[in-house]
């Protein structure tokens, strides 16, 4: 869930994807402004002392949502080699035209050679916080900036997406999609994060940590991408799957101590050349579109085990990929907490999915989709 190294650029286009589940905007930027200059960092889990970094800034202009928004998730993929990092930072206007400060979102590098990946905690004001790869507003916005500077050399940003949402209090139950009553299903490889339990403790430790780098593995290797053979020779012969203790050890955040910052799976895929986001998708008929485009969908959720039929285990938050559906259209998953291989797969009742996956007291149906640049998506509404 290798290339060229450029010189350091920003990227030509920004995506803003924002959805309250019935309603949806796209905007898209060409990035045309830069600034550039120095700056000192002291990297609070690294031993090194300060260092100054020079740096090329990006800022753009100031979007409207199109609705009062209480949550932005921003996502990216690009290129931050040793040598290079990058910061993701949003600033909003409220309701009643204030502007927030800058929050920052994240400080993302491709290894831990320089600094580490990081969120940042403690930004907490009368405006909103930061729940790990979240802005929550605290009281509602309709507006923001978004702001991405690239540190060092040799990096690049290639795309930048922000999904701004409206989430509801107190939330009914999501009504049920209709089924297409077309069976499908795509040959997505299966990965089980239970085979890695007590795998390097120093990120998470594998088994029940690591659902989300088991899935963006299984989806990197569904289109043919991942780390070469020579990236992966410090993880033990005997390791079941070398990819997944390789995306753990890339994605794993030092602040949160764990492995499922959002934009973080998204940035690793963008590694391999990969184009990706997260956003929000509203019903279980709208990822049925993207399996029918040939692009599985991997889905966070929360439930209890009798929630969801057939699952066998209780979760407070679990990532796993949706590769298809049966003819009743119910929902075909690789769910990566199976103890082995041969038990990823497993279908769930359609209704029963739909239901813990798109609640607002769970996930409200966050979704990572990646794919390669050539493989259209399918037509969207504007959450997409």
């Amino acid at each position: 869930m290798c290339r060229n190294r450029p010189e350091t650029t920003i990227g030509e286009v920004v995506t803003l994807l924002s959805a309250d589940l019935s309603r949806v905007v796209l905007h898209r930027w060409a990035v045309d402004g830069r600034e550039t200059g120095a700056a000192v960092y002291l990297d609070p889990f690294g031993d090194g002392g300060e260092r100054t970094w020079p740096y090329v800034r990006w800022t753009s202009e100031e979007r409207e949502i199109g609705f009062p928004a209480t949550e932005l998730v921003p996502s990216w993929t690009a290129d931050a080699p040793p040598g290079a990092w990058l910061e993701v930072e949003i600033q909003a206007r409220t309701a009643g035209g204030a502007l927030t400060k800058w929050y920052v979102m994240g400080r993302w590098a491709e290894t831990g050679a320089d600094v580490h990946r990081t969120s940042l905690p403690g930004q907490g004001d009368d405006d909103g916080d930061v729940a790990v790869d979240t802005f929550v507003a605290a009281r509602p916005v309709v507006a923001y900036r978004l702001r991405a500077t690239l540190y060092g050399e040799g990096g690049r940003v290639r795309s930048m997406s922000v999904m701004a949402s409206a989430v509801a209090a107190h939330p009914g139950p999501p009504a049920a999609s209709a089924a297409s009553r077309v069976p499908i299903e795509l040959d997505v490889p299966r990965r089980s994060q239970k085979l890695h339990d007590g795998h390097f403790p120093q990120w998470d430790g594998g088994g029940a940590s690591w659902c989300s780098p088991a899935s963006l593995t299984m989806v990197l290797d569904y289109w043919g991408r991942g780390p070469a053979p020579a990236d992966l020779a410090w993880v033990p012969a005997d390791d079941p799957c070398p990819a997944v203790d390789h995306a753990a050890r890339d994605m794993y955040d030092h602040s949160y101590q764990g492995t499922g910052n959002w934009p973080f799976g998204v940035a690793y895929a963008g590694r391999y050349g990969l184009e990706g986001f997260v956003t929000r998708l509203r019903s279980l008929a709208e990822v049925e579109r993207f399996i029918v485009a040939g692009v599985p969908v991997i889905t966070s959720q929360s439930f209890r085990e009798h929630e969801l039929p057939g699952s066998g285990y209780s979760t407070g938050g679990h990532i796993m990929v949706v590769t298809g559906f049966t003819r009743d259209g119910d929902v075909i998953a690789n769910d990566p907490a199976a103890p082995a291989d041969a038990g990823v797969r497993r279908v769930y009742p359609r209704a029963a999915f739909e239901h813990v996956w798109l609640r607002a007291t769970g996930s409200g149906g966050i979704a990572h989709v990646v794919h390669p640049p050539d493989i259209p998506l399918p037509t969207s509404e504007g959450n997409w």
